[in-house]
């Protein structure tokens, strides 16, 4: 017998108001919680013709019904970056405690794929947006936005003026840089993604300038990863030759760039840290199994869903305030690719 012939098919409202012998109006009550205007005998009896079915009624249309869909949308330039699931998760999770579904757009910093999500999720009827994406369609960002709740996730977007969560990303940098130089190292190069008018990424090496400039006995310098991986090569390979400013660390900007450190010390031999430190934002489960460990600087990334699905729903319950900015402190863990040069 083919499948389809096996499976049965699915209770209606109709055949539970039959069972019953009530009127459908009656069973809608029953199933919305609106109860009071049900007798008890009444109320026993839908229920017994619900369980008798195994009827289950449609959410979706039920809270489309009411302009409620219980959908939050979540738009990601790179769900490969280990960032953007760690903190995908954090939303999730937030949303399933709040009772919402969770619909996950990947625009693998494609801009046309970022148009056709964009549409989507306008066809899916979301109630709110979390944004976590280069922002390439400012337009029908600003569109959608005046249409319901919107809230960026690491990057701030150009005449877009939404809520914001983010990293504290002088702190986190300031962290870092900290630590390198207690620990004595003197000569400082911080590798990211190309910045790429990401905000992020720009506060993050700005950051870093602005601390070598308060530091005269410290000299820095930064390069960005480009296609040409031997790009990145050649750089590591000239800062490591030139010996005339003590102790050498590497600052990877993220996971991806910590990858390409690692990947680039390693072809040039440095299999250890004796020569050359490593501090990486985020906290890859895979820093600990260079070496001796990776140190790193972490973010909260489930924090950062967490408060993003808050600032929405606090907006979906009508908060009209100005458009806030939460950004998040990060933490220092120490492993051995920092060793004490002094």
């Amino acid at each position: 017998m083919p499948l389809s012939g096996m499976r049965s098919s699915r209770a209606t409202i109709n055949q539970v108001a039959q069972e019953a012998g009530v009127s459908k109006a009656s069973v809608s009550r029953y199933i919305s919680g609106d109860r009071q205007l049900l007798s008890d005998t009444l109320a026993l009896r839908i229920e017994q013709a619900i369980s008798k079915l195994g009827f289950q009624p449609n959410q979706m249309a039920r809270g489309l019904k009411r302009g409620r869909s219980r959908l939050i949308g979540m738009l990601v330039a790179d769900i490969l970056n280990p960032y953007s699931v760690a903190v995908m998760h954090g939303v999730e999770t937030a949303c399933r405690q709040h009772g919402y579904s969770l619909i996950v757009c990947n625009t693998d910093r494609d801009d046309v794929q970022e148009g056709r999500h964009l549409a989507a999720l306008q066809s899916y009827s979301v109630e709110g947006l979390i944004v976590n994406t280069l922002g390439h369609h400012p337009r029908t960002l600003q569109q959608l936005h005046r249409e319901l709740p919107m809230v960026l996730l690491d990057r701030k977007l150009a005449d877009l003026d939404a809520d914001l969560v983010g990293l504290n990303n002088d702190q986190a940098i300031t962290l870092g840089l900290d630590h390198l130089i207690e620990r004595g190292y003197r000569d400082l190069l911080i590798v990211s993604e190309p910045l790429d008018g990401t905000s992020s990424r720009e506060e993050r090496v700005t950051a870093f300038k602005h601390y070598i400039d308060r530091h005269s006995d410290v000299r820095g310098q930064s390069c960005a990863l480009a296609s040409d991986a031997n790009a990145l090569l050649q750089t590591v390979a000239h800062f490591l030759a030139d010996t005339t400013c003590g102790p050498k660390a590497i600052m990877a900007a993220n996971g991806i760039a910590a990858l390409a450190v690692a990947q680039a010390l390693r072809h040039l031999g440095q299999r250890t840290f004796d020569s050359v430190g490593l501090i990486a934002l985020d906290d890859l489960d895979w820093y600990p199994l260079v070496g001796d460990g990776i140190t790193a600087i972490a973010q909260p990334t489930h924090a950062m869903g967490v408060a993003a699905l808050e600032f929405l729903l606090g907006r979906l319950k009508g908060d009209v305030s100005s458009p806030r900015i939460l950004t998040l402190p990060a933490e220092l863990i120490v492993r051995g690719s920092t060793p004490q040069r002094r």
